[in-house]
């Protein structure tokens, strides 16, 4: 059962900060920019708290301002209900610049002037178009070309040549080293890899019936969708490189010294999709030692199952980017996965290969899965709980779980699934699990 909003909460917590929209409180946001430069202001606020224990939750890659908030509010609703009468909690939001597609749907959420889904064709709508030239400053004349040439998928060949040089030029723009592989492939080969991935997902499938401006020898219509996929994963390729930064950077950092501040505060990380990364990647900066962070919990995460890993089993000299940080949490980092999640059972993996080390750009290799689809691997004494058995015993108090949240994330349409999915009660149960907060 979804969580519900606002009000639920209002009989035992305190009302959030004046003009959030946030039906819990004390609440405050802490905000960074691309760079991880943190606004002052936000740590005053979250360090002024009367708390004896703050959650600190991350929106993912998918987001805008209002849609996080709204995420926020729905998901802490029921936590002053579940934690013990010695619990006084504080709640913070983590604002970093993202970019939101309007045509994804998240369950439960109205998207005022949104499009349907992907069923209804190619073209970006005015938000998309917005989001996008915020995101790529100055770059209005290329975005308004690719605005074209997805409205109006022509059937030469030359043009998706030239959707796919205009995709590749964003896609480098600010990014040190070569653009990635899935950029620099044939265009038709790329695109078409991703338009059958989102008709894997449940999306339309690639080839459609001819039709105007469909020439022979030329363009499929429906390998436009596949060119929007292209868009998609440009602007995706970034933010998991900003995801990183902010965390390591900016909530890291940030962490430290409210710990400072006020060292007996426990501090629980949550952190949706991209988010997640971000405050895995915050842990990089928690001094050896230090006992502040309490629990970690990680829900749908966008990043490599592999991340805590000390080896790799493809590689055994490498291990994972986050290989050990576990160790710096005081608590659990508890992985919780869906096979619902379309964007990562499908697109991550096809993201991920983005390195060019793979052996193509289809097909399906083990080393590309996400920690939010299958949970954590190959990493010892890490074990997997349904969310049932998760519920009724609690989970470990040390080190990386799984655990299996598909009985709850399961709605959602294409292309991404059940991957927003994550407003329930029994989720928030979870991180109060985590946190030894419960009654």
């Amino acid at each position: 059962m979804a969580a519900g909003t606002g009000g639920a909460a209002g009989a035992t917590g305190t009302a959030g900060a004046a003009g959030t929209g946030i039906g819990v409180g004390p609440y405050a946001e802490l905000t960074f920019d691309a760079e991880g430069d943190a606004d002052g202001a936000s740590l005053r606020a979250v360090a002024a708290m009367e708390a004896t224990d703050l959650l600190v939750f991350a929106h993912g890659w998918n987001s805008d301002r209002s849609t996080s908030t709204r995420l926020y509010d729905r998901f802490f609703a029921p936590f002053p209900g579940l934690v013990g009468p010695g619990v006084r909690l504080g709640y913070a939001g983590v604002v970093w610049p993202s970019i939101r597609f309007p045509d994804e749907p998240i369950p439960d959420f109205e998207s005022p002037g949104a499009v349907a889904g992907p069923a209804s064709g190619t073209a970006l709508d005015p938000g998309a178009r917005e989001a996008l030239g915020a995101f790529w400053p100055g770059r209005g004349a290329e975005l308004d070309r690719i605005a074209e040439l997805l409205r109006e998928r022509p059937g030469s060949a030359d043009d998706l040549v030239e959707f796919g040089a205009l995709v590749r030029e964003l896609a480098g723009a600010g990014v040190t080293g070569a653009v990635p592989a899935i950029f620099a492939e044939d265009v038709h080969t790329a695109c078409r890899a991703l338009a059958d991935g989102l008709a894997e997902a449940g999306g339309p499938a690639t080839e459609e019936p001819a039709g105007p401006g469909l020439t022979v020898g030329g363009v499929p219509r429906g390998l436009w969708r596949g060119a929007k996929e292209l868009l998609r994963q440009a602007t995706y390729y970034q933010m998991k490189k900003r995801a990183g930064v902010v965390g390591e950077r900016g909530l890291g950092p940030v962490l430290a010294e409210l710990a400072g501040r006020r060292p007996a505060l426990r501090i629980h990380l949550i952190g949706h999709s991209f988010g997640a990364r971000l405050v895995s990647f915050s842990l990089r900066a928690v001094p050896d030692g230090a006992r502040y962070v309490k629990s970690v919990t990680l829900l749908q995460g966008a990043f490599s199952h592999y991340a805590f890993a000390d080896r790799l089993p493809h590689d055994e000299g490498r291990g994972g980017a986050l290989r050990g940080l576990q160790h710096r949490v005081d608590g659990p980092v508890v992985a919780c996965h869906s096979a619902h999640d379309a964007a990562l059972r499908v697109f991550y993996p096809l993201a991920s290969r983005m390195a060019g080390d793979s052996a193509g750009l289809l097909g399906f290799d083990h080393r590309w899965g996400a920690i939010g689809y299958g949970g954590v691997r190959a990493v010892a004494d890490a074990p997997r709980l349904t969310l049932d058995e998760a519920l009724r015993g609690g989970v470990p108090a040390t080190g990386c779980v799984s655990v299996d949240t598909a009985s709850v994330v399961r709605r959602g349409g294409p292309p991404s699934g059940a991957h927003s999915d994550i407003c329930h009660g029994e989720l928030a149960r979870i991180v109060v699990s985590a946190g030894r907060m419960g009654r």
